[in-house]
């Protein structure tokens, strides 16, 4: 019975190992240093924007028109919760020419919820991703970018890269400004990396995405400025 114990035990502790071991690498020193492909890093002079947390009904749709203003595409993020509540805004981001994502079915860190919760959100959020859009999803980032064994297992069996970002924008606060977030992009961003940006306000101050707005034209000019090319994930490491 002891042996038998023990036995269950260790299997216990090993499951929760794998479950919890990976959120080291949400840690942004970490991933740059120990998976640079995880954090969105490429080779290329290539800068991804991506977008986190819609489709949202009013503000999606601006960010679509600014985009097409400034002859450029992004990769979205979606949440699984909002694609079924508004799945027109949905198929509309890819009707113009941009990429959707997995970001969650809910906006809750996978090391707050059961592996079996984790699973389930992963897979709801794929379906209506892909159900909405009749695109298949090809990225996946994790809620609030934490990691767990069972989120990349999820992902993985989905065919989904997961990619956190290299420049965080900090958009989502109450106190950001356009410049303060063009400058806090610019100070982390190198060639080749990921932006993390947000068009909804879901998780988010109320009415952040105006600044998020209000800042992407001067992003872009600022990437362009550098010789830098800017769209979505697909294009940062060449994905048919």
């Amino acid at each position: 019975m002891r042996t038998t114990a023990r036995l269950a035990c260790g299997a216990a502790a090993g499951a929760a190992a794998a479950h919890l071991l990976p959120s080291v690498l949400t840690v942004p020193q970490l991933h740059r240093l120990l998976a640079p492909r995880l954090s969105g890093q490429s080779r290329t002079s290539h800068v991804a924007l991506t977008f986190d947390d819609g489709p949202h009904p009013v503000a999606t749709p601006l960010f679509l028109d600014l985009l097409a203003d400034l002859d450029a595409h992004a990769t979205f993020f979606l949440l699984g919760s909002e694609v079924e509540r508004y799945p027109s805004t949905a198929r509309e981001i890819v009707e113009r020419g941009h990429e959707v994502a997995v970001h969650a079915t809910r906006h809750v860190p996978h090391l707050l919820r059961t592996p079996p919760a984790v699973v389930i959100d992963v897979d709801r959020a794929y379906a209506a991703v892909l159900a909405a859009t009749g695109h298949r999803p090809r990225f996946w980032r994790p809620p609030n970018g934490v990691l767990s064994g069972t989120g990349l297992a999820a992902a993985l069996r989905r065919r989904l890269r997961p990619v956190l970002w290299t420049a965080d924008g900090q958009d989502w606060r109450a106190d950001a400004t356009p410049a303060a977030v063009v400058e806090r992009v610019a100070r982390q961003l190198q060639p080749g990396g990921t932006v993390l940006l947000h068009d909804s306000d879901i998780t988010s101050a109320s009415g952040s995405w105006r600044t998020t707005l209000a800042a992407v034209p001067g992003l872009v000019r600022r990437c362009r400025d550098y010789g830098w090319q800017v769209g979505p994930l697909r294009e940062h490491w060449g994905v048919e």
